[in-house]
């Protein structure tokens, strides 16, 4: 899947340094990406406390399972995110997408940020918050396809890998930036430290703070954003589909379609594998602490963050193909035999050693991904 430019030369182009336009691109697409991001791990990583808030008429296994559905419910309308904002992308610019999904994302978590519990409003409560959780979800839809195509169609021949890494690296930064304000707010509701009184606060109603904290980079976000040129490969289009021509596109290259699908099934699964579930797992098979479950998350952040560019950078230099069929291949391979050893007898230290490991996977993987995505599709349906 190299640049059909690299294929058709013979040649590799001399690298070129970085601009400060497209370093200024990559920059407020990923910011609204770690933003967007940062929500959606917020709600995994309080998962077990936003139960008790807003399903507390429930007994606390099925009130668990009903949080983690309402979690479940923001990826099930992201395909029609994508299709609603994907189509917006392609009618009337990249750009305008940005502005208009981080708007709806930022006074999404603002409300449940404030939203009253289950204790005060009933079962109000948790069909506002799923109703909300759906809303984010279908700008995320619109969110990341947008961010990936903008950033590549403003990248230089034989550097799209590296450049559209950036906006999977820093979604990790997003995961990073969640757990540290959590643990954070934590440590200061306890005084300095975590005790079991701040743990209660937190549980009351300190979840609520990293909410309000993430909703403060909106403005710069937006402001940011108004500020970015359309890409030239927008610019240079004569024509903009229609509606009933971006479907018929799309059963046309419905092998195309199908192929994105599967190329993100191993991204997905095994990142939510390492970032949602590892908390739980730590905390309910391993008996783990907070704190040393959230540890585990965040080293699993910071690999990622390195992987990640590792993966696009690759991907540049030897083809998007080897990178992602060698990386499948590996996870096929040994997922069951790793996982089968860390239940045989958990311990910390396997745990860390099995995450780290898929963290590898996903980094190296996901950083190829994007730049694979883009360039099997064609550029006027490209964002839907």
């Amino acid at each position: 899947m190299a640049t059909a430019t690299s294929k058709a030369s013979g040649a590799r182009p001399t690298p070129q340094p970085m601009t400060a336009q497209e370093r200024k691109v990559i920059f407020a697409s990923s910011l609204g990406t770690v933003f967007e991001w940062y929500d959606f791990y917020l709600y995994g990583s309080l998962a077990a406390i936003i139960a008790k808030q807003f399903f507390s008429g429930l007994d606390a296994g099925a009130a668990f399972i009903f949080a983690l559905l309402a979690f479940a419910a923001g990826f099930i309308v992201r395909p029609f995110g994508a299709l609603v904002f994907g189509r917006l992308g392609d009618m009337i610019g990249r750009k305008y997408t940005f502005l208009v999904t981080i708007v709806i994302m930022g006074l999404s978590t603002f409300i449940v940020g404030v939203l009253p519990n289950y204790a005060s409003i009933g079962w109000a409560a948790p069909i506002i918050l799923i109703a909300l959780r759906m809303l984010q979800g279908l700008a995320l839809g619109g969110e990341y396809g947008g961010a990936a195509t903008y950033v590549a169609e403003h990248s230089p021949h034989g550097k799209r890998g590296a450049y559209t890494s950036w906006i999977q690296t820093t979604a990790t930064m997003g995961l990073f930036l969640s757990l540290m304000v959590i643990l954070g707010t934590r440590f200061v509701l306890g005084g300095g430290a975590f005790t079991k009184e701040g743990e209660a606060l937190f549980a009351d109603w300190g979840w609520r703070i990293p909410f309000f904290v993430g909703c403060l980079i909106i403005p710069f976000i937006f402001f940011l954003r108004r500020t970015l040129e359309e890409t030239p490969v927008f610019l240079a289009m004569k024509k903009h589909p229609t509606a009933p021509e971006v479907f018929a596109s799309a059963l046309t290259n419905w092998r195309i379609v199908l192929l994105g699908m599967m190329l993100a099934v191993l991204t997905t699964t095994t990142f939510y594998f390492v970032t949602v579930y590892t908390p739980t797992f730590g905390r309910s098979v391993l008996k783990l602490s907070a704190q040393d479950s959230l540890l585990v998350t965040l080293l699993v952040a910071v690999t990622n963050f390195i992987w990640n560019p590792v993966g696009g950078a690759l991907s540049d230099r030897i083809g998007r193909k080897p990178v992602l069929l060698t990386i499948a291949t590996l996870s096929l391979v040994t997922a069951y035999p790793m996982l089968s050893w860390l239940v045989d007898q958990p311990t910390f230290a396997k745990m860390v050693l099995v995450e780290m490991v898929f963290s590898f996977y996903f980094g190296v993987y996901s950083g190829t991904m994007l730049g694979a995505l883009v360039e099997v599709v064609p550029p006027h349906v490209r964002t839907t």
